[in-house]
Order: structure tokens, then C-alpha cells, then sequence
């Protein structure tokens, strides 16, 4: 079996060699092996049990609860476990990076609100997630920094309103061609014109590519109703294909 020194192993764990003595000491890694100076050596096994010491570390648990964690003598319960709490990490990271995102796009979108009234406002809903997929192409954004609270929850209610109404049209297995869902389309493309852009229906069918550029969007569309995100597209492209020809 292999033995590595105690600063081999900490050059390649990307640890210090204080912190693996550290751990020595409150034996939650000894290793199993010495030389005939006392040195350290470090074995395979050691080493496996330094990566889940570093897993667990990684995601800050204190280090008596990871002793009690390796005490399970399952080694696959350990792989689950990390891989669970990985993923619960992963997901609390992608919504602290929308929520970062939702706040770049405030503020370059000159959302004059205080914090507390985009919390309000904004929150955590899909409300935020509308105004985003609002810009579309182009650079000609309305100069929103004139609105105050009052109108952002106008604008809010009016989304929802929106947002309602396409979930409704697809509940009641309306396609996304049919009368209402063009109409719908069409009330969304008001709602733009009046309160973000111009936009015409050449404008609007560009504003309909961001409800299914990104898979993450789509995801998110779609837990409004089954198939939201590309039923709204459709019905834009519907509704200016319609306009078009009128």
C-alpha cells in the first residue's frame, strides 16, 4: 500500500500541513502509518477519508459534526449525502445569482426603489423574470428611473394580470393560435409599448425569444403552467403573423 508524507499530502489536497497535524491531534485523521522516526505516512485509505473531510468542509460543516459523519460506516451513504448537499448548494447558489442578476438589471434599468420597496415589488416571483424577458433586442429601454413605487406595482398587477391570463388560456386547452392567446399576446405587447419600449410585432416576436433562450428560464416559465414558456412565444408569433396581415 501506498505512504505519503504529511507534505506531499498537503500539496496535493491543497491543504496546509498544520491543518493536517490539526487533525491528528483531534483524531479526526490519523494516519496509519509512522516512520521508524514518527513521521506521518499517510495511506489510500487516508487520503479517501481526507476528501470527504474536505467535501464536508467545503461546505461548512464544523468539524465534530464531520467526525460523526464518518463515523457511518456506509461509504455510499457518504457519496449521497455529498452529492445531496451539493446539489442543495448548487440550487442556493443559482437563486443568489438570479437574484444578483434581477439587481443589475434594476439598477442599469434605473429602477429608482428603495431596497425594502424592490423586495416588495420585485420579491421573489416571477415578476422579475418578466421585466428581464421585456427587453428584447435593442437598446432603446424606456427611461424607467422616472417611475416611483406607485407605478412599478401598476405595471406589477398588469404583468400578473398577463401572466394569469396565458395560464388560464392553456388550463382550458386553448392553443396558442386561438383567439385568446393571440389576444393575450397582443395585451402583453401593449403592456411593453406602454410602460419599457417601442414594439411593434416584429419587435414583440424578438421579446418572445427570451422565454426559450435559456433552459433555466423555461424552467422557471414553466412551473407557472405546463408548457408556459413556449405556449407565450407561440401566441406572440401568432398574434404578429396576425397583425401582419390585418
Amino acid at each position: 500500500m501506498a505512504e505519503h508524507p504529511v507534505g506531499r499530502v498537503a500539496a496535493m489536497s491543497g491543504t496546509s500541513v498544520r491543518t493536517l497535524h490539526h487533525y491528528d491531534r483531534i483524531g479526526l485523521l490519523t494516519p496509519h502509518a509512522r516512520t521508524a522516526a514518527g513521521h506521518r505516512r499517510y495511506t489510500d485509505t487516508d487520503l479517501a477519508r481526507l476528501r470527504r473531510i474536505l467535501y464536508y468542509r467545503a461546505l461548512d460543516f464544523p468539524l465534530d459534526e464531520i467526525a460523526a459523519l464518518l463515523d457511518d460506516p456506509d461509504p455510499d451513504a457518504h457519496l449521497r449525502r455529498q452529492h445531496r448537499l451539493l446539489r442543495q448548494r448548487r440550487a442556493r447558489i443559482a437563486a443568489l445569482l438570479t437574484e444578483l442578476e434581477r439587481e443589475i438589471e434594476a439598477r442599469g434599468r434605473g429602477v429608482a426603489l428603495s431596497a425594502a420597496e424592490q423586495l416588495e415589488i420585485f420579491g421573489t416571483d416571477r415578476f422579475a423574470d418578466l421585466v428581464a424577458a421585456a427587453r428584447g433586442a435593442g437598446d432603446d429601454w424606456r427611461a424607467t428611473s422616472a417611475y416611483g413605487s406607485a407605478d412599478w406595482r401598476e405595471i406589477k398587477a398588469e404583468a400578473e394580470r398577463l401572466i394569469a391570463e396565458f395560464a388560464e388560456a392553456i388550463a382550458a386547452g386553448e392553443p396558442a393560435t386561438g383567439d385568446r392567446a393571440t389576444a393575450a399576446a397582443e395585451a402583453h405587447r401593449r403592456h411593453l409599448e406602454r410602460w419599457f419600449h417601442d414594439c411593434d410585432p416584429e419587435r414583440h416576436v424578438t421579446v418572445a425569444e427570451q422565454y426559450v433562450a435559456d433552459p433555466r428560464a423555461i424552467a422557471e416559465w414553466d412551473a407557472v403552467a405546463p408548457g408556459y414558456a413556449r405556449y407565450v412565444h407561440d401566441a406572440i408569433v401568432a398574434n404578429a403573423r396576425r397583425q401582419s396581415t390585418s
